[in-house]
């Protein structure tokens, strides 16, 4: 009986600590985010309303949602793939050798990487004045891949173009979130693949890959929900438009309809419920991944 106490004053301990972390989500996230898509069912007066939510058939906005879902896509789709085959060849290195440390070391940073930092390293590079882009005119490529003059503007300052910086910390991120999984691969499974008269396609097709697709496509999940809430990167290249962040941002300085910025309200919510759906899709596998794992 002396003992019974010290449970629950653990648990108050554990509260306790928790109590500022708590505090700082309250404040600077479900606050902000309970706001902003609550804005978008009241008017500029104020009143309870539906009518924000025509932006929602503005022909502009349902392009710039199926090009910001494009957008995510393909880089979650390349980034999963050309992580995967890093993680891959990491397999051969020794887990506490120097350059399985500088991967994972430079992957941290480099999934980390984005915003203003971001796209001025490319501006500076493949940008209209770029370091390649000027490289390639001078050797008179001048219609190059970074420079395509025929359409009067440069590759990153487009919406297709965001796939190449979006690259940058997609990749890391997938060898992050996936790296784990392929180190949980058993040597035991490939002896006994092998003993039972397996070759190494059969081993990859009838054990690696069933193993490793969840934690595979968990992480193609997590990959496409990291571009579709990416803003900072976005904003600094493109001007206005072109996804529905940078749509949002135009609600809010009144520079797509003047008087209706609660329409960003609106959009905010879209934005919300997708990745809703993407993070309960990302859970259900996760979840399953975990058994391999564990």
């Amino acid at each position: 009986m002396r003992g019974a106490g010290k449970p629950s004053r653990r648990r108050s301990a554990v509260w306790l600590g928790l109590t500022p972390f708590a505090i700082y989500i309250i404040l600077f996230l479900a606050i902000p985010a309970v706001l902003a898509v609550g804005s978008g069912f009241f008017s500029a007066a104020g009143s309870f309303t539906f009518d924000n939510f025509a932006a929602l058939a503005d022909p502009s906005i349902q392009a710039d949602y199926l090009g910001t879902v494009g957008l995510s896509a393909v880089t979650a789709v390349l980034g999963a793939v050309i992580g995967a085959l890093v993680s891959f060849a990491l397999l051969a290195t020794k887990p506490d050798g120097g350059l399985r440390t500088a991967i994972d070391s430079a992957s941290s940073v480099l999934a980390q990487f984005g915003g203003v930092m971001l796209a001025f390293a490319f501006i500076v590079t493949i940008g209209t004045q770029g370091l390649i882009t000027r490289w390639l005119v001078q050797a008179g490529l001048e219609q190059n891949i970074f420079n395509h003059s025929a359409s009067g503007g440069t590759l990153i300052y487009t919406v297709a173009g965001l796939s190449i910086p979006y690259l940058y910390f997609q990749i890391p991120l997938m060898v992050l979130t996936f790296m784990p999984a392929m180190e949980g691969l058993k040597a035991t499974w490939g002896e006994a693949n092998a003993t039972l008269g397996g070759t190494r396609f059969t081993y990859w097709t009838r054990i690696g890959f069933p193993i490793l697709a969840p934690a595979f496509f968990g992480s193609l999940i997590l990959l496409f929900a990291n571009a579709f809430s990416s803003y900072a990167t976005a904003a600094a290249l493109i001007s206005q438009g072109g996804i529905i962040p940078l749509d949002i941002r135009g609600y809010v300085n009144s520079e797509v309809v003047v008087g209706h910025a609660n329409g960003a309200g609106v959009l905010a919510l879209l934005m919300v419920v997708t990745m809703i759906i993407v993070m309960w899709l990302y859970s259900l596998l996760e979840r399953r991944a975990s058994r391999w794992r564990s």
